[in-house]
């Protein structure tokens, strides 16, 4: 396989995004020059006709799938169909236009939530569809195995070179702060930052804290994505992540001394832990040469930078780390 041609028109669909907006950081720093981009309002990728006008139109090289209807356990537990028909319509479109287009390589993000909720740990790739799904976001999990097995049947059929990676958790800038709908690390964020602005004494985490689970930054991911349509050209997915992992009342605590060291932390275990623990076997793009390169305090304190720099001036409050 050959490595991109950084002139090549590249595609990024959901580039607005926590992973969307690295990999324009990434593929700029890289010196792509033809990079292709629509807003929501712009393409609305649910549309299949929309989407293969698009891409017929922009006639990209290469293809990078970040887009979706993302969301934490709340989210996924009040809105399991969005969840799975905007997904399933958006990787469907995505991917078959891009053949029908002629797009040479699309490189499909996936989420470490395909795999089964008691799957060995660490996770390997063989695990995808040996058990029972995570209940608390397993309409999402089979949106993005549809989409990983979507890509597999074109590589099939068609000989089409489509990949599939599959990050673990992820943070960093850009990330979606909201109290209802984030992640586990931006929620606690949001919810240690506020705390301090009100003067709170407690912060509510939900779960017992016991559960484990891996972080890895949006830039890593984005150097990872780069690495692997230069290097990797398989069928099946592969995972993407740092392979270390943290109970949650570890990190919730590693984000209250960075935040708000005097308050403490209130474990809500009537609410839903998920998954026990979630951490990614990620020896085989370790064995084609890639790591991770943002340790998880630093990257911490960069993306409590970025939300402090990026709040309105009401609730901000609090000095910069």
């Amino acid at each position: 396989m050959r490595p991109l041609d950084r002139g090549e028109r590249l595609y990024v669909a959901g580039h607005t995004g926590l992973v969307g907006s690295a990999l324009l950081r990434a593929l700029e720093a890289a010196g792509f020059s033809e990079l292709v981009v629509a807003s929501h309002q712009e393409l609305d990728l649910r549309a299949q006709r929309s989407v293969q006008g698009f891409l017929d139109a922009q006639a990209p090289r290469t293809v990078i799938i970040a887009a979706g209807t993302v969301g934490g356990i709340i989210a996924n537990l009040e809105r399991p169909a969005d969840f799975l028909y905007d997904n399933m319509m958006i990787h469907a479109n995505l991917i078959d236009a891009a053949y029908r287009a002629g797009v040479e390589r699309v490189l499909y993000l996936g989420s470490s939530c395909i795999y089964p909720r008691q799957a060995p740990q660490p996770i390997t790739e063989a695990s995808l569809l040996g058990g029972t799904l995570e209940p608390t976001n397993e309409y999402y999990a089979i949106a993005k195995i549809a989409g990983i097995k979507l890509c597999d049947a074109y590589r099939i059929q068609h000989g089409a070179s489509f990949i599939s990676a599959m990050p673990t958790n992820l943070y960093g800038p850009g990330d979606n702060f909201d109290p209802v709908s984030s992640h586990l690390l931006p929620g606690l964020i949001q919810r240690f930052h506020l705390a301090k602005v009100r003067g709170e004494q407690a912060v509510e985490v939900w779960g017992t804290g016991a559960p484990r689970r891996e972080l890895l930054h949006a830039d890593d991911l984005a150097a990872a994505c780069l690495f692997l349509l230069d290097h990797f050209d398989e069928r099946g997915p592969i995972n993407v992540g740092t392979g270390i992992d943290q109970s949650i009342a570890e990190i919730a605590d590693q984000v209250r001394s960075l935040i708000y060291p005097e308050a403490e932390i209130f474990f809500d275990a009537a609410k839903p832990d998920g998954m026990p623990r979630k951490v990614l076997d990620v020896s085989r793009i370790h064995d084609l040469g890639w790591h991770h390169q943002i340790e998880f305090a630093d990257g911490l304190a960069a993306t409590y930078r970025w939300y402090l720099e990026n709040l309105s001036s009401d609730i901000r409050g609090a000095t910069t780390p």
